[in-house]
């Protein structure tokens, strides 16, 4: 099962690195990486089954989201190759936040899914590397 792993130290509180992270349906904290996100469907982005379209063509849907532990995870349920849906199965991004030290916030970025090959995980850890320097620089 192929899996990728990121983490960033970023210089915001715990509430206010959640309040970037935990609406599923923005991230306008990364312009210069998503350059579209279309909600899908009537589900507040703070909720279970809320969906989205990244750039026209990752189509995600939040899986769990719990703010107390400052954690979400979320599915690619289709994208581009190679983790478009022919490519890939039971794809799962999850994101955790907890204290750093002088009052930042270590984020931890991961995703695993299946597949016959390893061709994704290059492109989703490249993706997840550039999506955490957004949320830094977002701060500053």
């Amino acid at each position: 099962m192929p899996v990728t792993t990121q983490s960033k130290i970023i210089q915001a509180s715990l509430e206010a690195t959640w309040d970037k992270l935990g609406n599923f349906h923005d991230l306008s904290w990364a312009p210069n990486v998503v350059t579209s996100c279309d909600v899908v469907g009537p589900i507040d982005g703070h909720n279970v089954g809320a969906k989205r379209v990244l750039n026209g063509v990752f189509h995600e849907t939040l899986t769990e989201a719990d703010q107390d532990t400052y954690s979400l995870k979320y599915s690619i349920d289709d994208g581009p190759s190679p983790v478009s849906k022919q490519e890939v199965s039971n794809y799962i991004g999850a994101i955790k936040l907890s204290p750093a030290e002088d009052g930042a916030t270590l984020v931890e970025w991961n995703s695993s899914w299946q597949s016959n090959t390893a061709d994704a995980v290059d492109f989703c850890q490249g993706i997840y590397v550039a999506l955490l320097d957004e949320l830094a620089a977002s701060f500053r």
